[in-house]
C-alpha cells in the first residue's frame, strides 16, 4: 500500500527524517534510516538520507509502513476549548503575516510536558490566526513568568527569529521585584558562575546581565533586567545569589520562609527588541495588575 504525503510551506527546508517525526510522532531514528535504505520512503520517486531537505510541492511516498503502534505512544496533547482560545487572543500586543507577539499570563507553558498539559503552543494551534499553518516557539519564557512572547507562523519567520535569539541579537527586558534592598550600584553587570546538572554531570556556565535599580527600601527592590546571556532561570538564579530571591518564587527563595505566602512570580517580560531587513520592532507588555497592586504594597514607584 502506498502514501501520497505533499510538502506545503510550513515544511519547507525541513529535514525529511524530522519531516516524518513532525507528521507521525517520536519515530525511532533507526526506523527511519532502515525504511529510508529499503526504498519504502522516497522523494520524488527517487531513494535519499535522512539528511535531505524537503522543498515546497515535494512528494514524499511511503510504502507499506505501519507508524500506528508509534502514533499511539504520543503524549497527549492539550485540547483548549473556545473560552481559553479566546482568552489567549485577547492578550496579542502584533499580529502580522509571520508572527503574532502576545502578553502571556503567568501560570501558562509555552510548550506541554509531564508536569503541565495546558501550554500556549497547543492553544493557538487551534486559534483562527492559525488555520492554514501552525505555532512555532522560538525563545522560552518560564511558565511563572508573564510578558512579551512570540510566536511564529512559518518556518522560515522561525528559523530567521531562532537565529536572532541565539546571536543575542534580540534585546530583552525584564522587570523584577525582590525581596529585601539590593545593595548594589544603581546601574551595572552581573556576572555569575552557574551551576546546572545534566543526570550526574555537573555543568557550570557563565551568566552576565545588566541591571538598573528603578526604586528600593530596605523592604524591597524595583529592578530592570537585559540579559546578555541566555541561561535557564538566569535572573532568578542571580538574584537568589546576591540573596534578593523575586518575591514569589518558590524555587530559588532566598528568604527565611519555609512558605511563600504571594502566589505570583514577580518577574515579567517587559520589552522585545529586534530588526529585521532594516526593520526595527519594539513591543512592550504592561505588567500584570498584582505586579502594580505589590509595588504599591512595597511603596515602590514604577
Amino acid at each position: 500500500m502506498k502514501k501520497l504525503l505533499n510538502v506545503d510551506k510550513t515544511f519547507n527546508g525541513m529535514r525529511i527524517d524530522r519531516f516524518l517525526r513532525n507528521y507521525f510522532g517520536q519515530i525511532p531514528q533507526s526506523l527511519i534510516e532502515k525504511n529510508l535504505r529499503n526504498g519504502k520512503i522516497k522523494l520524488n520517486k527517487k531513494k535519499i538520507k535522512s539528511s535531505k531537505k524537503i522543498q515546497v510541492n515535494d512528494k514524499i511516498e511511503l510504502y507499506n509502513i505501519q507508524f500506528k503502534k508509534i502514533i499511539n505512544q504520543n503524549k497527549e496533547k492539550f485540547i483548549p476549548n473556545n473560552e481559553i482560545i479566546k482568552e489567549n487572543e485577547d492578550l496579542i500586543i502584533e499580529n502580522n503575516d509571520n508572527f503574532v507577539v502576545l502578553n502571556k499570563q503567568s501560570g501558562i507553558s509555552v510548550q506541554g510536558g509531564t508536569k503541565s498539559k495546558k501550554n500556549i503552543i497547543d492553544i493557538f494551534a487551534k486559534s483562527k490566526l492559525f488555520r492554514d499553518t501552525k505555532p512555532f516557539s522560538v525563545h522560552r519564557l518560564d511558565k511563572d513568568t508573564s510578558g512579551v512572547f512570540i510566536i511564529a507562523k512559518n518556518r522560515e519567520t522561525a528559523q530567521l527569529l531562532t537565529s536572532l535569539f541565539r546571536l543575542r541579537k534580540v534585546y530583552k527586558t525584564y522587570l523584577a521585584i525582590c525581596n529585601g534592598e539590593l545593595i548594589l550600584n544603581e546601574k551595572g553587570k552581573l556576572k555569575d558562575d552557574l551551576i546546572r546538572f545534566e543526570n550526574k554531570k555537573k555543568i557550570i556556565e557563565k551568566a552576565e546581565t545588566k541591571y538598573e535599580i528603578l526604586d528600593k527600601n530596605n523592604n524591597a527592590t524595583f529592578i530592570q533586567l537585559n540579559p546578555i546571556t541566555g541561561r535557564k532561570h538566569q535572573l532568578r538564579k542571580q538574584l537568589f545569589n546576591l540573596g534578593n530571591s523575586i518575591i514569589g518564587d518558590k524555587k530559588y527563595n532566598s528568604t527565611n520562609n519555609s512558605k511563600i505566602n504571594n502566589k505570583n512570580l514577580m518577574l515579567h517580560s517587559y520589552e522585545i527588541k529586534f530588526k529585521i531587513n532594516e526593520k526595527k520592532y519594539t513591543f512592550r507588555a504592561t505588567p500584570p495588575d498584582y505586579f502594580r497592586n505589590m509595588l504599591e504594597t512595597k511603596r515602590l514607584n514604577f
